[in-house]
């Protein structure tokens, strides 16, 4: 298949046929378009995703084909097994289960380690899992919600929304339940429905079939079983559906286009930082010694280590 040229002055190729030279683009993303691919609508010309209909193998989920990878999806998905497996290699006495030995202790989401400088807790917390069923429940949703966003919106803008999506997550998380370790990658899960929620609903495509209906399951779940991390699933939510909307340029823009504007940029690092010190300013104010006076975060949990993990193993799980 032929490559795009590297020359600026060269001229534009259709993103769905990169042998096919045209000046014509989407009205809407502004991606250029052939006349195979050219879709007349009340508006102008559109390409088949934004005009809202299918095409080919696009009939299930469609797609940018010139952004055509899902590599990141699948170095988060290789990461959280990896980690999984480190846990289990450093879990001592409970193998498989996860949440034991110095991997998960130093990584999951707690407030008084978060409180005495342990910031790093908001993103490696959503890298580790409390075992098998939890790791394969949260990677299967991230391989098919990922991939097919990936794909559109392309690899940057995936990374920033689910690390939004992340350390909102574990915003939440330490407001909800500050002295409980959590773990999971479903905060940056639920962060992915929402962000596919809002394109879809800012362009009438469908980019997950269901992801509505998904989003609508899970929190049901999420508020009728135990063990699950209300405020980490409902931080990835509001982190997910403000940077997509930051992206997005809140709605001015195509969350797909060829460019990305200077403007969403900003704003979705701005959400990404708005997570991320918030995350560490509720810590601060939720961990025990800033509560009750004690000397010594990490002594005011006032548990042994052992007691610690078996606190875990019972703890909400993101």
């Amino acid at each position: 298949m032929p490559t795009p040229s590297t020359d600026p002055e060269a001229v534009p190729t259709c993103y769905r046929h990169r042998d096919r030279e045209t000046l014509v683009s989407c009205s809407n993303c502004e991606r250029p378009i052939c006349p195979s691919c050219m879709v007349q609508t009340a508006v102008g010309v559109k390409c088949p995703e934004c005009a809202g209909q299918p095409v080919g193998a696009a009939r299930l989920r469609p797609r940018a084909v010139s952004r055509g990878t899902h590599y990141v999806t699948m170095a988060l998905i290789a990461l959280n097994a990896f980690f999984f497996v480190l846990e289990i290699v450093t879990d001592r006495g409970t193998v498989g289960r996860g949440l034991g030995g110095d991997i998960s202790s130093r990584g999951w989401l707690l407030a008084a380690p978060v409180a005495d400088g342990d910031w790093w807790r908001i993103v490696t917390s959503g890298f580790l899992h409390a075992g098998l069923a939890h790791l394969a429940f949260n990677m299967i949703a991230l391989w098919y919600l990922g991939t097919a966003f990936e794909e559109f919106i392309g690899p940057l803008r995936f990374s920033l929304i689910y690390l939004s999506a992340v350390v909102w997550g574990s915003a939440g998380a330490l407001l909800f339940a500050p002295n409980s370790p959590t773990v999971g990658a479903s905060g940056g899960v639920f962060g992915l429905m929402a962000a596919i929620l809002v394109l879809e609903r800012q362009r009438g495509i469908t980019i997950v079939s269901g992801a509505g209906i998904w989003l609508g399951i899970n929190l049901v779940i999420t508020f009728t079983l135990p063990g699950i991390s209300i405020g980490g699933h409902l931080g990835g939510i509001v982190g997910g559906a403000l940077a997509a909307l930051a992206v997005s340029n809140f709605g001015r823009g195509h969350m797909a286009s060829r460019r990305m504007q200077p403007a969403a940029l900003v704003g979705v690092l701005a959400v990404l930082a708005v997570g991320v010190f918030g995350s560490l300013a509720i810590a601060n104010a939720k961990a025990p010694d800033r509560q009750f006076g004690a000397v010594h975060s990490v002594q005011a949990v006032a548990r042994p280590a052992e007691k610690l993990i078996q606190a875990a193993r019972r703890s909400e799980d993101i």
